[in-house]
């Protein structure tokens, strides 16, 4: 029996349909073909079906798709089944006035900061977490999505699942199938009536389940585009869901003969009961009409992109929220990209923006040798990937932003957006700087850099630098100024590997979590950027639910922190990383 590797009918349809984006030889947001190989076949067949690659697998047939799917899922993810682990019959819930940390930020503010009470974990103790228990996603390879803790259950978003556990022993009180790319974060709606974990996904949608029995209650298209994601982790505040929307356009500006660009990237409100709109308001205030060629002689479409990959920050005594935005992805270039917005809650009304990165138009095609769509302007990509922070002292209202260009701007939210300050902490590029969201404890900033960088191309995709990226940086909220640096610890023998810190960081009284690439967790006291404690994820692992349990990179959403428990999710098989499917709790007392 030949292996699928071998097969000359998969072959030529990948590369047909596949090789021109996923064999290019460039830093294009591509996975390249190596990256695909760490998938199993049924992740990559859920992509081309339902996930970001579903335009894509339109045109093949059910066995083109499935040819393609076992030609690059060589090496498999974690069989086992999903419902093994139940919870005892007799188990309750705790009380919803149990310490959580529900959505992406932890609070309106997006501060990513578990007071003490709620965290119940002193920074004296830090030192002394050790692994409780450890939860096995089945076909997964890439643990992207922040899990949320709520009223004793910890609810975790798999590629295609959500699963509600113990938060004290692991056991699975229920699995719910979705049959789509999870995207975002969980977010925890208790709307009285019933309470909801809510989620995006890769085909657009909005996802409501009851968080009780994990059965679907509603869902919303957030738009018709068919490029359309929802990576931003819906907030929930008094009965409304508040959330952007991104795409995956600028990747498939890569395919030959597309006509770049027509996505407007949205914020949004829909009723948290319901799932109905309430408000849509884009980003790019016109339409995308024809434009005109490239120098190369490319056809255009624009205005297009600032997609809102990132969670609003609500500010509900002044009715006001603050959204940060993407690039564009084709000329004409507007001026609410790669810019902070102010939006009336209520209403949807842009109040004011304030852009950081002026004429920044970008697509996938840029860093390619022939740039076949790529904008004249062929900006740097430094779009925002975190969610902006508010921070409040007396009557002053600070907005902290954290930005792939590797700075670190201060803004004043009283103002109309008028900057205070600006500090470099990296280079900044498409996967640079500061990636996924900073914390903060109202006097200082902590944020990890990526700076990812990359060695000669190999036959199967790019090879990770392991000498250049990552690093941990405090600064002050007020006026920017540094107050530590603590350099990444480096990847050592570990190949390949990344010290790129991309992962968002959480925070609490003394001490600032931080993923890396490179596979570990790390805390960092608050007070001197010294590493008090250091757990490398990368490993196997038996899991609760007999699922083949496998340790990897640390990227996207970061640790969550409540009731003196630390959980965190580890894999990531995009990007030359290593992937995993496990989810990870910590606690002092340990087994």
């Amino acid at each position: 029996m030949a292996w699928a590797a071998d097969d000359p009918y998969a072959a030529e349809i990948y590369n047909k349909n596949c090789a021109q984006c996923h064999d290019q030889g460039a830093e294009a947001r591509i996975p390249a073909r190596g990256a695909l190989e760490k998938m199993s076949a049924a992740a990559i067949l859920r992509t081309l079906e339902t996930g970001v690659m579903r335009e894509i697998g339109a045109r093949l047939t059910i066995a083109e798709r499935s040819a393609v799917a076992r030609l690059l899922g060589k090496t498999g993810a974690a069989p086992g089944n999903q419902t093994a682990g139940h919870c005892n019959a007799g188990s309750t819930s705790a009380s919803t006035s149990t310490p959580s940390w529900s959505g992406w930020g932890a609070s309106l503010t997006n501060a990513r900061f578990q007071d003490a009470a709620a965290a119940k974990l002193p920074a004296s103790d830090v030192s002394k977490l050790q692994l409780k228990w450890a939860f096995g996603v089945p076909d997964a390879t890439s643990m992207r999505s922040q899990p949320a803790i709520f009223a004793g259950k910890v609810y975790l978003a798999g590629p295609d699942s959500v699963y509600s556990l113990d938060v004290v022993t692991g056991c699975l009180h229920w699995a719910a199938n979705t049959a789509v790319g999870i995207r975002s974060g969980i977010a925890i709606a208790a709307t009285g009536e019933r309470t909801l974990a809510v989620f995006g996904d890769a085909s657009g949608y909005v996802r409501a389940l009851n968080a009780v029995t994990g059965e679907p209650v509603w869902d919303y298209h957030a738009d018709d585009h068919p490029a359309a994601i929802v990576t931003s982790t819906p907030v929930y505040h008094n009965g409304r869901l508040y959330f952007g929307v991104s795409s995956s356009e600028e990747m498939r500006a890569v395919t030959p003969g597309y006509v770049c660009c027509s996505f407007r990237g949205s914020v949004q409100a829909v009723d948290a009961a319901t799932g109905k709109l309430i408000w849509k308001t884009n980003t790019v205030i016109d339409a995308a009409v024809p434009g005109a060629n490239t120098k190369r002689g490319v056809q255009t479409m624009g205005p297009s992109g600032a997609a809102v990959w990132t969670t609003p920050t609500l500010d509900p005594d002044r009715n006001e929220m603050f959204v940060t935005t993407g690039d564009n992805y084709s000329q004409p270039v507007t001026n609410t990209s790669d810019a902070v917005l102010a939006i009336a809650i209520d209403s949807g009304k842009i109040l004011w923006s304030t852009q950081l990165t002026e004429g920044d138009a970008y697509n996938s095609t840029c860093p390619l040798p022939d740039k076949a769509n790529c904008p004249d302007a062929d900006g740097p990509d430094f779009d925002f990937g975190s969610s902006a922070i508010l921070v409040k002292t007396g009557n002053r209202r600070l907005l902290v932003l954290a930005q792939k260009s590797g700075m670190m701007h201060g803004i004043d939210a009283n103002q109309r957006g008028n900057v205070l300050w600006h500090t470099r902490g990296g280079k900044g590029g498409p996967l640079g700087g500061f990636q996924w969201g900073a914390a903060s404890d109202g006097k200082l900033v902590y944020a990890g850099l990526s700076d990812i960088a990359w060695l000669a191309r190999t036959a199967t995709g790019r090879l990770p630098d392991p000498t250049r990226g990552g690093g941990m940086f405090a600064f002050r909220v007020d006026n920017g100024e540094r107050i530590w640096t603590t350099p990444a610890p480096g990847c050592r023998s570990r190949s390949p590997c990344s010290p790129a810190q991309s992962a968002a960081v959480s925070a609490i009284s003394g001490a600032v979590f931080s993923g890396s690439v490179d596979g570990h967790i790390r805390a960092y006291s608050t007070t001197d950027g010294k590493i008090i404690w250091d757990y490398d994820t990368v490993r196997d692992y038996e899991t609760v639910n007999g699922v083949r349990g496998q340790g990897g990179a640390l990227d996207a959403g970061g640790p969550v922190i409540a009731g003196g428990m630390l959980i965190v999710n580890s894999g990531y098989g995009q990007w030359s990383a290593s992937p995993g499917n496990v989810l990870l709790a910590f606690s002092v007392d340990g087994q």
